[in-house]
């Protein structure tokens, strides 16, 4: 059985958010409305002036993307998640980038477990070499337009759920496994591996890393160091 390298992607792989990025060119290209942006302006400012925190910007954020979604056309929603992934595909950090590389070359069976919707995930992610992903789910009503809701959503909020799913499914074993994540939307499955790495933890993940022991790495500009 392979061994399973299980990453979280937004935050640990993308600099940013692949969904926050997705969100801006909607709003861009005039598919979302101009008021949408303001639905999580507020968040965003608060958190650019830390006076408040990226938890709940991106949870605003993420709002508002499942409020204007619903009555775009697929066909829309796929090109240009197609053009964010080709802007966007190199900005990532080293040391996960790195670090897929390297596990690829050792025969691990890469899984992405990420918030964002699947059908930009599936390109970013290719493009890395990931065996699997998942990510949200968005039903399709007539016309191939959404509906605004998520399939199986409980699945995809608890992370832990999703690995167990994929270890069952493609005959994996965690034995010697690892797990990336930079939030604590990522412990459930980082309790699972051998050897969970939180990569530029918030502050929830960092405190339950130091309280179990989990291995801490920071990159910051141009310098990898562990904490």
């Amino acid at each position: 059985m392979k061994k399973a390298a299980i990453f979280d992607v937004d935050g640990t792989i993308f600099r940013s958010s692949l969904v926050i990025e997705l969100t801006e060119m909607l709003i861009e290209r005039g598919i979302f409305p101009e008021k949408a942006r303001k639905e999580y302006e507020r968040d965003y400012r608060k958190w650019v002036e830390r006076e408040g925190d990226y938890e709940a910007y991106i949870y605003s954020l993420a709002a508002s993307f499942m409020k204007n979604i619903k009555g775009v056309h697929y066909g829309d929603f796929s090109d240009l998640a197609k053009e964010v992934v080709s802007e966007q595909r190199k900005h990532v950090y080293r040391y996960t980038r790195d670090l897929i590389k390297e596990l690829k070359s050792k025969n691990f069976y890469l899984l992405a477990v990420s918030q964002s919707p699947k059908a930009i995930l599936d390109s970013f992610c290719r493009s890395l070499g990931f065996n699997k992903v998942y990510g949200r789910i968005y039903e399709l009503g007539p016309q191939d337009r959404f509906t605004g809701k998520i399939i199986d959503e409980h699945l995809i909020e608890n992370k832990a759920n999703i690995v167990r799913r994929a270890i069952e499914k493609d005959g994996l074993t965690l034995k010697d496994s690892i797990g990336v994540g930079d939030t604590e939307g990522d412990i459930p499955f980082l309790e699972l591996v051998d050897k969970p790495i939180c990569f530029n933890p918030n502050q929830k993940l960092y405190k339950q890393a130091k309280r179990l022991g989990w291995k801490v790495v920071v990159e910051r500009k141009d310098v990898i160091y562990e904490i």
